[in-house]
């Protein structure tokens, strides 16, 4: 199972979740996230990286098209998620570049699951928590009910998101087993920050499993 970290924002974090081997660690470009973070301080990491086992995500949500080639091509990025409304016109521009894409699909219901038909040409699905009017795109710790995603066999990989922690990871590694999962507020010692001591016991449990 894959394992993706999303709002990394200092090199000692990126290190740490290296030595973990996570293998996947997520760049927020949308400001009104808390683990927003500045395209500079993305190309750091992302040349710290090229050293390392982890690949960065760049995240974005619904932004100019142009702009996100932009940062794409200027990080080096290999994958991108998008996290907004974009549709298969807009991955079509962004599959122009050599770059892997994560797609989110907002589920409350097993309904939702029919949106995916909308997106041919994604290399991966993230499911998340659908969130109301007044949350974030994501990173609300909050789940939808995965029971209903227990039985159902996909044609793409896909991760899931929305809520894991070290209560819940045993439940997913056995029951669930997506391709990956995507953490962000079930590491953090407080809203946007990362805790490595977090990060290793959720590995350790994990792993364990």
């Amino acid at each position: 199972m894959k394992i993706k970290i999303c709002g990394i924002k200092n090199k000692n974090t990126l290190l740490y979740c290296e030595a973990k081997k996570i293998d996947f660690f997520g760049l927020i470009f949308y400001s009104s996230s808390p683990r927003n973070i500045d395209i500079e301080s993305a190309k750091l990491l992302q040349i710290e990286s090229k050293k390392l086992n982890i690949n960065g995500v760049g995240v974005f949500v619904n932004e100019e098209i142009d702009r996100l080639i932009q940062y794409a091509k200027y990080l080096n990025l290999k994958y991108v998620q998008l996290h907004g409304k974009e549709d298969q016109s807009y991955i079509n521009e962004l599959k122009t570049l050599d770059i892997k894409v994560i797609k989110k699909i907002s589920v409350s219901d097993k309904d939702d699951f029919k949106n995916m038909k909308n997106f041919k040409d994604v290399d991966y699905f993230l499911f998340d928590y659908k969130p109301k009017t007044n949350e974030l795109p994501g990173g609300n710790a909050k789940s939808f009910d995965w029971k209903i995603i227990e039985n159902i066999r996909f044609k793409k990989p896909w991760f899931l998101s929305g809520g894991i922690n070290v209560d819940n990871i045993q439940l997913i590694k056995s029951k669930i087993k997506p391709f990956g999962i995507d953490l962000s507020s079930g590491v953090e010692k407080e809203l946007g920050i990362k805790d490595n001591q977090i990060i290793n016991n959720f590995m350790e449990k994990l792993n364990n499993a």
